[in-house]
């Protein structure tokens, strides 16, 4: 097995156990997010009925317009943060249980968590 494969491996058996303990409601949605090297993308989703609420990813139209830099930094990952944010207001969402996807807790993915806090949402 290719050092690759192992590290793609090690963040599948992490998202596993992460998702056996967080679960969203209707109530509380599950923020979820997924990291690539280019781009995030965030979720809202509701586990009960397995419905996505709504969604916010630095490949869209309105990320784009609004930031025109780099996609895949740590200002990108803050900026998307509130973006998620006020969608989440818009949907009244205020409250997440937050699913970090496996990744860790750090640079982009701690960004866009604090993003999602300035915006008022709470973890």
């Amino acid at each position: 097995m290719s050092r690759q494969d192992k590290k793609i491996l090690s963040r599948r058996r992490r998202r596993r156990r992460i998702r056996k303990k967080v679960w969203g409601t209707s109530e509380r949605p599950r923020l979820s997010v997924f990291r690539s090297n280019r781009h995030l993308r965030v979720q809202f989703i509701d586990d009960d009925s397995g419905t996505t609420l709504g969604s916010v990813s630095t490949l869209a139209q309105a990320f784009r317009e609004s930031f025109p830099g780099a996609a895949g930094n740590i200002s990108a990952a803050a900026r998307l943060g509130e973006m998620a944010g006020e969608a989440a207001a818009g949907l009244k969402i205020k409250e997440v249980v937050f699913d970090r996807g496996g990744y860790r807790y750090h640079g982009r993915v701690k960004a866009l968590a604090d993003g999602v806090r300035k915006a008022g949402i709470k973890f």
